[in-house]
Order: C-alpha cells, then sequence, then structure tokens
C-alpha cells in the first residue's frame, strides 16, 4: 500500500509517507512555511494543512495524489464531544470538527488527482500509539501515550503484539496532564503549547515546595486512569509577564509541577506493567519530549528497555496514522529508519545555492575535519549534512556545534540563538565513548530523549554542556549510521582531547529549525556563526578588520 499521513488539527502539521510498510519520508510543515508549529493568529493556530510537507513527500516517492490508497488523518471528529460536555474551554473547538470533518475536501483540493473517499481518520491516540509501537525496533511492546488532548481523551495504555493494538486504559478529557502542563506553562509567561520544555529547563533552578499541594488536585485512580482536579495557580506563585525575569518562586513552581508530572507518570506505567507484563516499553505524545520524565521511567520501572519516538509530539501521528492504516490494510510495518526522514541535496545542488547567493566558499578534503577545526578554535559551527530531522531535536544534520570546554559557550550559543539563559545546550558523542562520560541513563540515545548523569571528573571539561543540577541531555552517534558526524568528533577528539562537542538546533528564537540551503545561508549571515559546513562545501565568516 501507498500510505500518505497527515497531522492538521491540534498543532505541529506534518505529514509521512510510507509505502509496502516502510518509511520513506516524514516532514513538518514549519520546515517548509516558516511558522514555528504551525502557528497562525487564533482561531487559525489550531489547524493548518500540511499542503507543502504532503507534496514534497510525494515528490520524494516519485508519486502523485492519484496512485495513494490511502491518506490517514490522525483525528476522527466521529469520537469527538463538543468542549462544554468534556469540561473545556475552547470556543474555537466546533470550528475544529467542522474542519476535520471536510478534511477530505481540503485535501483533494491541496493534492490534485487525490480520490477524497481514500482519506481513513485515524483516532488522535492510535496514530500516536502507533508512532510508539509500530515504528518502533520492536515486535511486542507496550505503548503509552500521554499529551494534551485527543478527541475525548488524553492518553493511552496499551500493548502492541505482532502489530495489533490492545488498549488497556484511557483517561476521558478535561483530565490531562499535557493540558495541566501547559496550563503551568502559560502561567509561567511562556508560550503554551509550545515552550513547556522552558519549564522542564526552569525545574532545574527551582526546589519542589509546592508539591504537597500539587498532590491533592493531581493523582491516579487505581484503574490506569488519573485525575488533575484545576489548579488555582495564583494562590500558588503570582504569574510572570514574558517580559518579566523569572524568579525562585517561579522556578520552585516549575519544580513542583514537573516532580508532580514524573510521579504520576511512574505509577502509571507501573500500572500498565502489571497488566502487560512485558519488558519494553515505548512512548510517545507530547509529554514523552519530557527527557527528565523518560529517564526515571527508564531507571525505576521494571522495563529492561524504553524507547520513545523522535517525534513524540503531534507531528509524529502524521507518521503513525499512516503505520497503523497500513498495518490495517494488511502490510508488514518495518521499525522506522531514523530521524533523518526529511529533505536533502545534493552537491550540485548546494553548490548552485552558494553560487546564486555570491557568497566565497571552498571544497575541502574534509568537511568534517575542517568543521572540527573551526571547533577546536572555539569557532561556532553551523551543521548542514544529508537529510533534516523529523521532530524537534537536531540530531547532527541542522546543528549548531561548538566547544563544550569553555563555559562561556553557553551564554555565547544563547545569545546566537536569542534565548533564555537557563535554557541547556545538548552534548553530542559517539556511542562508544559515551559510558566513560555519562551515566544513569539508557545508552545509546540516538534522539536526545533522555537526561543523564556527567561523571564528576568531566563535569569541569565539559563544562558548557552541564545543566545546573549536574545532568546532561545526550545524544549518541552511531558511526555505521552516522560517518560524516562521527568523523568529525572524532577530528574533534584528535585535536582537544574532548570526545563531546555541543550540538543545539540549528535556528534562532521563534524560528523554525533550519531545513533548505537558503534557510541556513539565511541564518549564517544573520548570526555570529565562524563557519558554514554544508555538504562537503564551507563558507566563513570574514575576518573582522
Amino acid at each position: 500500500m501507498k500510505v500518505l499521513g497527515v497531522n492538521a488539527i491540534f498543532h505541529d502539521p506534518a505529514a509521512a509517507l510510507v509505502i509496502d510498510g516502510v518509511t520513506v519520508a516524514a516532514a513538518e510543515e514549519e520546515r517548509f512555511s516558516r511558522r514555528k508549529h504551525g502557528k497562525r493568529p487564533v482561531p487559525f493556530a489550531a489547524w493548518e494543512l500540511p499542503e507543502l510537507a504532503a507534496s514534497w513527500c510525494l515528490e520524494h516517492a516519485g508519486i502523485d495524489a492519484s496512485e495513494l490508497d490511502a491518506v490517514a488523518y490522525s483525528f476522527d471528529p466521529a469520537l469527538a464531544k463538543p468542549a462544554e460536555q468534556m469540561g473545556l474551554h475552547d470556543p474555537w473547538d466546533h470550528l475544529r470538527l467542522t474542519y476535520a470533518r471536510t478534511a477530505p475536501n481540503f485535501l483533494a483540493t491541496a493534492l490534485p488527482g487525490l480520490d477524497p473517499a481514500a482519506v481513513r481518520y485515524v483516532p488522535h491516540h492510535v496514530a500516536h500509539a502507533a508512532s510508539a509501537g509500530l515504528a518502533s525496533p520492536y515486535d511486542s511492546v507496550d505503548v503509552l501515550v500521554l499529551d494534551g488532548r485527543g478527541e475525548s481523551v488524553s492518553h493511552l495504555a496499551g500493548r502492541y503484539d505482532d502489530g495489533m493494538l490492545e488498549v488497556f486504559a484511557s483517561q476521558a478529557l478535561p483530565h490531562s496532564l499535557g493540558l495541566l502542563y501547559e496550563d503551568v506553562t502559560q502561567h509561567l509567561g511562556f508560550l503554551r503549547s509550545s515552550d513547556e520544555y522552558k519549564v522542564m529547563a526552569l525545574a532545574s533552578y527551582g526546589t519542589p515546595r509546592y508539591l504537597d499541594e500539587l498532590r491533592g488536585s493531581v493523582y491516579t485512580t487505581g484503574d490506569g486512569g488519573f485525575h488533575t482536579d484545576p489548579v488555582d495557580w495564583a494562590s500558588l506563585v503570582k504569574p510572570r509577564a514574558a517580559s518579566e525575569p523569572w524568579t525562585a518562586d517561579h522556578a520552585d513552581l516549575a519544580a513542583s509541577v514537573q516532580r508532580r508530572l514524573e510521579e504520576v507518570l511512574l505509577e502509571l506505567v507501573e500500572d500498565l506493567s502489571r497488566r502487560s507484563g512485558a519488558d519494553v516499553l515505548s512512548l510517545a505524545g507530547g509529554v514523552a519530549l519530557n527527557c527528565v520524565a523518560n529517564s526515571r521511567i527508564a531507571a525505576e520501572t521494571p522495563y529492561r528497555s524504553v524507547w520513545v519516538q523522535p517525534a513524540a509530539g503531534d507531528s509524529g501521528t502524521a507518521l503513525g496514522g499512516a503505520l497503523q492504516v497500513a498495518r490495517d490494510g494488511g502490510d508488514i510495518t518495518a521499525p522506522m529508519p531514523g530521524a533523518d526522514l526529511g529533505r536533502s541535496w545534493s552537491d550540485d545542488e548546494i553548490e548552485a545555492w552558494l553560487t546564486t547567493a555570491r557568497v566565497p566558499y571552498s571544497r575541502p578534503a574534509d568537511v568534517a575535519d575542517a568543521a572540527a577545526e573551526c571547533l577546536a578554535e572555539n569557532g561556532i559551527v553551523a551543521w548542514f549534512q544529508g537529510r533534516s530531522e523529523y521532530g524537534p531535536r537536531a540530531l547532527g544534520h541542522r546543528s549548531l556545534l561548538a566547544h563544550p570546554g569553555h563555559p562561556a559557550n553557553l551564554e555565547r550559543l544563547n545569545d546566537v540563538k536569542g534565548r533564555e539563559q537557563f535554557r541547556p545546550v545538548a552534548p553530542m558523542v559517539r556511542s562508544e565513548r559515551a559510558a566513560d562520560i555519562f551515566s544513569r541513563g539508557p545508552l545509546p540515545s540516538p534522539y536526545m530523549l533522555f537526561v543523564h548523569d556527567v561523571a564528576p571528573h568531566w563535569r569541569d571539561r565539559i563544562a558548557a554542556v552541564v545543566h545546573v543540577d549536574g545532568t546532561a541531555r545526550v545524544q549518541t552517534v552511531d558511526s555505521a549510521a552516522e560517518p560524516l558526524v562521527a568523523r568529525m568528533l572524532e577530528r574533534f577528539e584528535h585535536r582537544t582531547g574532548l570526545p563531546v562537542v555541543i550540538n543545539t538546533s540549528l535556528n534562532t528564537a521563534g524560528r523554525p529549525m533550519v531545513d533548505d540551503p537558503r534557510d541556513a545561508l539565511e541564518c549564517f549571515g544573520s548570526a555570529p556563526v565562524d563557519l558554514l559546513a554544508i555538504g562537503p562545501f564551507v563558507v566563513r565568516r570574514p575576518a573582522t578588520p
């Protein structure tokens, strides 16, 4: 079967293409439209058809919409109830449902040749679950999905066995751990449904002194579900305006919500383990992007292995929906081959961009060694190589790289990106070197979805990647899968003795991650970056007189 998956209902619009059970392409619309998370002014912030991403997926495979056997849409309006019946306050929800019901016609207009009858609605959390279960490297795996909301629930716990999903539990709205975290994100002055990772970072600066109050409002119910009763956030901490500095009280509230989330997740995972008896767990949904919670699940529950979908947020439902429809249609689905599922350009195409931009460039004998040399001299490198990543993490294809041994490089990179100084940056390390430096977390960790303790004798040596709590969100690099990145790391270690390089996403605040050569050149031209390594070419910042 040829199945196109589409997410176009809440945020993070995306498309994915699965052919004969194999994931061929997947991309988020923001990488094409340059609107981060697909955000538009209300009410249209909630839905954006991934026309550009879907068209690219088809073009990449060399097919047109008329050849598709099905289009999987990761929301089933037949399962939804009016917002007021679910205890939600969303004045635009009725428009969202109308949009979903008419999506087949919208898709047929956007993708000429598509038969509207080919559209299949996949329940939102089933699409998430498939992105965790069918895309994982395991045939039999427990799945736990937690996010803000789907049609009428916010959670699914179940098991995939030989491609078949058995659901053990789900939680009806309005109770939602994802919406709870969104609420506190907004209360702390950040953008809800976008900046939740900032709350997780801020939590490390606080102590959970509001934990007892939250335990009375957020708790498991003993049947595989949970309750999130309304919390009067203002009675705990004064709300912060986006323009105001954060205080110790704000950090303490972040720490309290983070800790309570972790506690509830551990209880839900323990319940799932008792019901299933399996030894492998896979996670998806926006809550699964919480690296700190993921690490506690890996360390403190009976599962021998925990796998997290790299596009765990709603963009991943495009892939999950496509895999589920393919499986239902009789295809044997294969695990996703990696997160590098987006666009790429040939050397000739990249050189044509450089020529058009009229920038001086060169083609060194080894672009990895040239980048390592710049990094060893404490330069910042914009790294643009191969296919772009699917999901929110830069994993060595669209990255900003820097030397981890200079503590000031944390502030320097946050200034380059225009973001808050409490935000950490991540270490990138070859898999064979990781255990020498990082512990108390799953290794290998190719998708940067867990945190690890940094060995005490390494903390000063790679100070820029060590968070205030002594941890780091590690990305391990497999030399066979990523030979160019691995060679850059080897050459950097040869020059400095350090096997770690700072890796953060190649973008600036409020902008999506760089995706095409034009984006890379614009970012390089506007930010204080010393070298752009783009394909086999390098562009250097002119020396300042």
